[in-house]
């Protein structure tokens, strides 16, 4: 990792590159989003040589928030590497104190009762909805949502075949909620289920 912070710091210093320099914690939110867009791809497909090559991609983003953040003296990557390590260790305390579980319920249960503690210990006041990312893709953000607020699911879009509901963009809305519910509930993940279908119907009519 200090191999690639160093290289980091040399594109970003007076004498290194013009774009590299010229970037910010904004301007790369983009560039975050797209490169864990393709490590998953690349993860779907079981080459180790793709995931490890898009892998990398994301950890020069981690290193590029860290160097930007060096320089304005905010945080560095040492602060990122001890926050995360700090979490592991206090949301494992099966593992590292006298905490007992018996299955991986039970492990997340305990993660989502620690994750409480330490919200209401920092005086984080954002609801259930606010702490689901906005910057999800929609579907998979349909899905947390579902879970962090507890919604039913509305008996009339039950009772209602997709054409029916897809008649305009309000009620398209609505139905890929309802699908994005029934996945979930299912154990199904609707993006990953999606960008799945997709990728296997494109196989199949590319030549």
């Amino acid at each position: 990792m200090q191999r690639l912070l160093d290289i980091m710091r040399t594109l970003r210093a007076p004498d290194g590159c013009p774009w590299d320099q010229e970037q910010t914690h904004d301007s790369l939110r983009p560039h975050l989003t797209e490169e864990a867009a393709e490590a998953v791809d690349a993860l779907a497909t079981g080459d180790p040589r793709l995931m490890a090559d898009e892998l990398g991609d994301v950890l020069l983003q981690i290193a590029f928030h860290a160097v930007i953040a060096e320089e304005a003296g905010t945080f560095d990557y040492d602060d990122i590497e001890r926050a995360i390590v700090d979490k592991l260790i206090r949301r494992h305390p099966h593992v590292f104190a006298d905490v007992r579980v018996d299955d991986a319920a039970g492990v997340l249960r305990n993660w989502q009762a620690i994750k409480a503690e330490e919200r209401s210990a920092a005086g984080t006041s954002a609801s259930a909805g606010e702490r689901v990312p906005r910057s999800l893709p929609a579907l998979r953000r349909a899905a947390e949502l579902d879970r962090a607020l507890e919604w039913g699911v509305d008996p009339d879009l039950q009772a209602r075949s997709l054409g029916e509901l897809a008649t305009d963009p309000a009620s398209l809305g609505a139905a890929l909620l309802h699908l994005a519910q029934a996945a979930r509930r299912a154990g199904i993940d609707p993006e990953l289920a999606l960008r799945d279908h997709l990728e296997a119907r494109v196989g199949r009519e590319e030549p």
